[in-house]
């Protein structure tokens, strides 16, 4: 899963991105201080992986992973090369699912492109810039479509589709916030437009608000508010915090944010918000060679998960052999479960869940 962590200059990107990577991206107090998209891995936190790993003491421990990229600031005109405009614009287009980090605090040291605080215009900054590059794409394609329909009927259905979508976004309306048929949804795969990227609005506020509680922040409650309409999401996060967490041992960690009232870090909360955007789950594969988490769509059936740890076992799929984390941990061990019977033994239409603890079989 790629992530792509975007907003005006100086909204606390790269601070965000430094602390959930350790990557050391540059931060400074002007604008365009990235210049090329930094990219950083970062470990998916699951607690149940921790506890396979005290069972089986593998060799090798291996956990899903996230890639992160801090894109340079837009500012107004990027779509029409202002700033380091469409080089930043290509990048957005390569990642899975958008971080739009927000300011929501005030400070004076600070500068703001803009000249103020004010969420709702800095996200409208960026949702305009990005349509107005999605109109460009959109144009191209129904320029074809109406030159392919002259000889192809069947291309009717792009005129109608990328008509409708012109008209949207020409309206100030993002790709996202439209429905579409499975059909259409197959087109649009194509194109790769940036307003159809799923987006979680990072509200980047300040310690003080989560020490006095971040329903006070007003600027967070507004980008809220403005989530909840498009079918988006909203997190409150602390950058500085989050870099100070980062250089604490995990004991440390844990009392940093027991004093502040909060049971996870926003790196915790950013990427469980990430896998239920984009529909993901994890599967979990256990033994003593190695323990290792697999990420996958909501939905997918056993041939095809098997076949993210190979394409062997998809190929040669027999049956995949699963008990749940939960059943697992339970019983104490695997070949205990096995006596209660509570492994089954799945087929090529079982439809995997979250924390299924796998052993595929397969034959090629």
């Amino acid at each position: 899963m790629k992530l792509g962590i975007v907003g005006l200059p100086n909204v606390g990107k790269s601070t965000l991105f430094n602390a959930i990577t350790n990557a050391g991206a540059q931060s400074a107090n002007f604008p365009f201080c990235t210049i090329e998209p930094n990219v950083g891995m970062v470990a998916v936190p699951d607690s149940r992986l921790d506890k396979l790993k005290e069972m089986y003491d593998p060799e090798k421990f291996t956990p899903a992973v996230i890639e992160f990229v801090d894109i340079a600031g837009l500012v107004k005109g990027a779509s029409q090369g202002e700033g380091l405009g469409n080089k930043f614009l290509s990048h957005i287009r390569e990642v899975d699912a958008i971080v739009h980090v927000v300011r929501c605090f005030e400070n004076d040291n600070i500068i703001h492109v803009e000249g103020g605080v004010d969420p709702l215009r800095d996200i409208e900054i960026i949702d305009i810039e990005l349509t107005i590059a999605d109109l460009e794409t959109v144009q191209k394609r129904l320029d074809r479509a109406q030159k392919a329909l002259k000889g192809d009927k069947s291309a009717q259905k792009e005129v109608d589709l990328f008509t409708r979508l012109k008209q949207s976004l020409s309206d100030g309306k993002t790709a996202r916030s439209l429905d579409f048929t499975e059909d259409e949804l197959t087109i649009l795969k194509e194109v790769s437009l940036l307003t159809a990227k799923p987006v979680i609005y990072a509200c980047n506020m300040s310690e003080q608000d989560f020490k006095g509680g971040i329903e006070d922040n007003a600027n967070y409650l507004k980008v809220k508010e403005l989530a909840a309409k498009e079918g988006a999401r909203a997190i409150p996060i602390c950058a500085q915090m989050e870099a100070e967490i980062a250089e604490l041992s995990p004991e440390e960690k844990a009392m940093f944010l027991e004093d502040l009232g909060l049971s996870s870090s926003g790196l915790d909360r950013l990427i469980t918000c990430c896998y239920d955007l984009l529909g993901l789950i994890s599967f979990l594969t256990a033994g003593k060679p190695e323990v290792r988490a697999w990420t996958i769509k909501k939905g997918t059936k056993a041939p095809q998960a098997a076949g993210k740890i190979h394409s062997d076992f998809e190929r040669g799929f027999i049956r995949a052999e699963v008990v749940p984390f939960d059943t697992l941990i339970e019983c104490g061990s695997l070949n205990a479960a096995k006596e209660k019977g509570l492994v089954r033994s799945e087929g090529k239409d079982y439809i995997m869940q979250d924390g299924d603890v796998v052993l595929f079989r397969f034959n090629v």
